[in-house]
């Protein structure tokens, strides 16, 4: 397909942003529960979670790297062709910025593209909707949301890859291969309301987690066991979408395994829900069960993660539709 020399395609990548220092938690935190300022006690309790990996988050450092790598790979591929912005849900840029700077840039469609593998209403739908809306605005451009890319070429693959390596290092410091390994694919949890309608979130993980364990060949080993577990559920009193993560360690060290890897193939980051509710929490969970425990190293900005995001936007701005990535 030939284009002109204005035939342009933007690229709004978007993240969930993270406080940019310590000062900046409350209104952060406030923003995250859509307007209402947390309480001093959950402020609290998250600022003592910020200290507890170091301070702050390396969320920011590292979506801003994702961006650089998508922006880069599209650049080699097809040089002039895309523009790439950055947007936040919670923080700045925001999603609107990102499509503001686009539309100065002159391009002529756009394609949104959320780092967050799995469709859900209330994960990346409010993303793409408000990047949608942002679209509408003047001068308008043609916007093709990719709805979800949990099933993009070789991410299967890449996931694979890194349970394996989790495995192998449980093994390692349990002193060599040992019957009952427990792997725990995960995904941040949402409340049962968000999802009672058909969202396609928990089939999405779901069928993440199956394509992962059957590349493993979990079914096949009679001492491994897998399922799908939800973690870093809010403070809310509506009822969160299970079984949770730290009752499922408990649940399979009770049944006799002896080791458990956490595959969070909901995340594509290291951040809070990471570096503190599986290094830290899940893990004293484990211990205190007497399992040993690993997880998989983050996709962060690994070049082959970053080349797979990029096909996903390539066969995206191809369609000049929705693309058919589900």
């Amino acid at each position: 397909m030939s284009r002109g020399p204005t035939d342009r395609t933007g690229v709004l990548v978007m993240a969930h942003g993270t406080p940019a220092g310590v000062e900046d938690i409350g209104a952060f935190y406030t923003s995250i529960r859509r307007g209402r300022p947390p309480t001093p006690e959950l402020l609290d309790e998250l600022r003592v979670r910020y200290e507890a990996i170091g301070g702050i988050s390396p969320l920011a450092e590292l979506t801003a790297a994702q961006v650089r790598g998508i922006d880069a790979d599209l650049e080699a591929s097809d040089p002039g062709r895309f523009v790439v912005r950055y947007g936040a849900k919670h923080t700045v840029p925001s999603i609107e910025d990102g499509m503001a700077g686009l539309a100065e840039a002159g391009v002529d469609r756009t394609v949104g593209l959320v780092l967050a593998p799995h469709q859900a209403s209330l994960g990346s739908g409010e993303y793409l909707e408000r990047a949608a809306e942002a679209a509408e605005l003047e001068p308008a451009l043609p916007f093709v949301p990719v709805t979800s890319w949990h099933r993009a070429r070789g991410l299967a693959e890449l996931l694979t890859d890194r349970t394996a390596n989790a495995m192998a290092a449980l093994d390692a410091a349990r002193g060599g291969r040992e019957p009952g390994t427990a792997v725990l694919f995960t995904a941040h949890s949402l409340p049962e309301r968000a999802v009672a309608t058909g969202d396609p979130y928990p089939t999405q993980v779901a069928e993440s987690a199956a394509c992962v364990a059957g590349l493993l060949g979990l079914d096949d080993h009679p001492a491994c066991s897998w399922s799908v577990a939800w973690q870093s559920a809010g403070r809310t009193a509506d009822p969160w979408i299970g079984p949770d993560l730290l009752t499922e360690i408990a649940r399979v060290a009770r049944e006799g395994a002896t080791g458990v890897v956490v595959c969070p193939v909901g995340f594509v980051s290291d951040h809070l829900e990471i570096l503190y509710d599986l290094d830290i929490e899940a893990r004293r969970v484990a211990d205190q069960a007497g399992v040993a425990f690993a997880r998989t190293a983050s996709l962060n900005d690994d070049p082959r993660f970053l080349h797979i995001l990029a096909d996903v936007v390539r066969e995206a701005a191809a369609s000049r539709g929705r693309p058919n990535l589900r």
